[in-house]
């Protein structure tokens, strides 16, 4: 009997209360069971009249029943407190559903109800806490009364000393019993004022995602009624006479209930005014055009050249092939794939908070095997946009195209977010391109801290183009910021034309967690020094709730009267377009408050586009088919080229243990160099000497005329010493 009560007593706690009411004979609910013990071995089951007189064989077998059948007990009176508060919690559900939100997600029930199951179960086993708090008590207290009786009997000394201390212990066991309590109550009203948190959320949650969907709805509606309008603009467009114009001699833009032009066809951009965004109309009537001429300031001579009609300088995309002059050079177009290696960034990143990029000692699965003067004569990718605005006529249309030139040097970054080779002091890189496409570049790293690199780029095609990039880069935790400091100069044979920039901030994203991703963000700011026209360039950051397109640029070049007379807008990893702009008004105040402008202007043309990457480029450094050739072995160069720089190779071939070594040979080299040139500087200011510090072989300091800056510029000899093939006075860095 006693066995078949005790296995059966595992199905009595776990029945429903339903099924209480059809159990087979000789069974009973433990639920209202009363257990109770009569001598060292009999238990009595008494339930509902019935009672079962058990007895087992030892004491200890016995206890061992008892605790079974409390615990078998404990269970099913949860059990059927449970399903009781499930029914009322559900019938309160349902009320809440009906009154305030009939059509709630499942999920969020699902949720509603996770959380006050939690809350309840907090709950439950906190009142059983309190329940053995009360009893603790209790006994804790006749425990002391006992033990107070015993001291005041007599009893031999050593007995007291016994109580005595029993007592300090009970009383220390009480006070942790309380404590355990009141920290179990802390944990419940956390665990409460949590959860009412996470409801907030939850329901903020909620509201927002329905916000988006009706957005959603609604523009998707706006959508389909536009393109409706749009099939329907032809059949209803009405032909109207001349644009009236105001006294200042801007057209003013046609009433709501007037047929236009400008209603078919309707661009927005980004401001680069004072103004938050202008509004660009695409004119498709080519005789509005011509009226609306005298409108608008002329580019040379205030005679505007319209590239539809008389265009000195064709921005076709067919144009930009780079095969005007076959190679007589097959150049490399693969390199050794990037080797699989794993390695813990953050155990390497995270003493480098704060610090400059450039004093950060990284092994070389960081970088790329190319080096930063390899990096910065990339940007001469697409050069033949400057071959192209060099034969312009027109100083707005050549702005247009340098304007291009200035964003294509980025399109290389997408994807590469690997860190180039810190240059040695003295290192240069050339790139002879000469025979090819008619120009020759040189790079020389003319200081190490901080980092300065000076760059010279002549070409037989009428262009100049000069730099000196410091860089400046700082590791913030979760992203690493570079700013380039310097001016870049380009100035045009044949005209003159001097164009002036600065490069914007590069933010790398995501260096601890994530995949990591490029972004580039700021303003380049484009003056011809000669006409006083300027160009100005806004690069949008990248944004998760933002609409706009990513990698967004767009741009207004205005005249030296600072009229605008294009708009240029694109990607700054794909393409640029530029419009030219017919005819100009202010149109209706934005929400800030602020006058938008409305440009009217010509199809957009297309200045530049990026060439798609190489086969397998993912593999080879997302390197471009440029990229891939810098790093080529050629004869002849300086013996400070980067092409000779030994780590650098090695990780090329993909020996990277190898390389991390060498690198550390040549950092260390370095660093004994300038400890000895700083030895030499200290010994000549004690015996009052002249020091000259170190001097780049083929730069020199000099005041820029434009900026005011002191930068360093080509002084010439290199190419005449590549001729004689004499490096002589080239130092031995490798």
């Amino acid at each position: 009997m006693l066995i078949y009560l005790i296995h059966s007593q595992a199905n009595l706690h776990l029945r429903t209360q339903a099924e209480m009411a059809h159990t087979c004979r000789g069974t009973i609910n433990l639920a209202t069971a009363h257990i109770d013990t009569e001598d060292a071995c009999n238990i009595v089951l008494s339930s509902g009249g019935r009672t079962y007189h058990l007895k087992a064989s030892t004491e200890v077998e016995r206890q061992r029943w008892v605790t079974a059948l409390e615990l078998a007990k404990a269970k099913a009176i949860r059990m059927m407190n449970d399903q009781s508060d499930n029914g009322h919690t559900a019938s309160l559900t349902h009320c809440y559903q009906s009154d305030d939100s009939a059509d709630e997600e499942p999920t969020s029930q699902s949720d509603h109800s996770e959380i006050q199951g939690t809350l309840k179960t907090l709950a439950s086993k906190l009142d059983d806490l309190s329940t053995c708090n009360e009893l603790i008590a209790k006994h804790g207290a006749a425990l002391q009364r006992s033990l107070s009786e015993l001291e005041t009997l007599r009893v031999p000394l050593e007995g007291g000393e016994k109580i005595k201390a029993v007592n300090e212990r009970a009383t220390l066991f009480r006070i942790t019993s309380n404590a355990m309590i009141n920290a179990c109550r802390d944990f419940l009203e956390l665990a409460e004022s949590h959860s009412r948190r996470w409801q907030r959320v939850l329901q903020h949650e909620r509201e927002q995602r329905t916000h988006l969907e009706e957005t959603i709805e609604q523009l998707a509606k706006q959508h389909n009624s536009l393109e409706r309008a749009w099939r329907e603009a032809p059949a209803h467009a009405v032909n109207t006479p001349d644009t009236p114009t105001t006294d200042t001699g801007v057209s003013e833009r046609p009433r709501k209930e007037e047929a236009s032009d400008e209603d078919e066809d309707t661009e927005y951009f980004d401001a680069m005014e004072d103004s938050p965004a202008f509004i660009t109309v695409t004119a498709t009537d080519p005789s509005q055009h011509r009226r609306s001429q005298s409108n608008l300031s002329g580019a040379s001579g205030g005679q505007p050249s319209d590239w539809n009609q008389d265009d000195n300088c064709s921005v076709s995309s067919n144009d930009f092939s780079g095969k005007e002059l076959q190679p007589r050079r097959k150049r490399r177009s693969r390199i050794s794939e990037k080797p699989n290696y794993s390695l813990n960034l953050w155990s390497i990143m995270k003493n480098c908070i704060g610090k400059e990029l450039s004093k950060i000692p990284m092994p070389v699965n960081f970088n790329e095997p190319l080096s930063m003067l390899q990096r910065l004569t990339e940007d001469l990718e697409y050069h033949e946009l400057l071959d192209k605005a060099a034969r312009c006529e027109n100083s707005l249309e050549q702005m247009c195209l340098v304007a291009a030139f200035s964003v294509s040097s980025y399109s290389t970054t997408v994807h590469r977010t690997a860190k180039p080779f810190n240059p040695l002091l003295g290192e240069t890189y050339e790139l002879d391109r000469l025979e090819e496409f008619g120009y020759r570049s040189l790079c020389e790293q003319v200081s190490h801290h901080p980092p300065a690199a000076a760059h010279h780029v002549v070409s037989q095609r009428g262009w100049s183009l000069w730099q000196e990039i410091t860089i400046a880069s700082k590791f913030r935790g979760k992203y690493l910021s570079i700013m380039p400091l310097g001016a870049i100069h380009l100035q045009f044979h044949a005209s003159g034309n001097h164009y002036v920039w600065r490069k914007v901030t590069s933010t790398v994203h995501n260096i601890i967690v994530g995949k990591l991703w490029i972004d580039q963000s700021g303003d380049i700011d484009i003056v011809n020094h000669r006409t006083k026209e300027t160009c100005q360039l806004k690069f949008s950051p990248y944004s998760y709730f933002s609409r706009e397109v990513p990698r967004k640029v767009t741009g207004v070049v205005m005249d030296s009267d600072g009229q605008a007379n294009y708009i240029l807008s694109g990607t700054w990893d794909e393409k640029m377009e530029s419009a030219k702009i017919v005819q100009s008004s202010r149109g209706s105040s934005s929400s800030e408050g602020k006058q938008k402008t409305v440009y009217q202007t010509l199809s957009p043309k297309l200045l530049w586009k990026k060439y798609p990457l190489p086969e397998n480029a993912e593999n080879m450094y997302y390197f471009s088919s440029l990229a891939l050739t810098l790093n080529e072995e050629e004869d002849g160069v300086s013996i400070t080229d980067s092409r000779l720089r030994p780590d650098q190779r090695l990780m090329e071939a993909g020996r990277w243990d190898e390389a991390n070594a060498e690198k550390q040979r040549l950092e260390e080299k370095q660093r004994a160099v300038r400890r000895r040139r700083e030895a030499e500087a200290s010994r000549a200011i004690d015996e009052g000497e002249d020091f000259e510090g170190y001097k780049p072989l083929w730069f020199h300091q000099t005041t820029d005329e434009m900026t005011g800056e002191n930068i360093f510029v080509y002084k010439g000899g290199y190419w005449e010493a590549k001729d004689r093939q004499d490096w002589s006075m080239c130092p031995e860095i490798f």
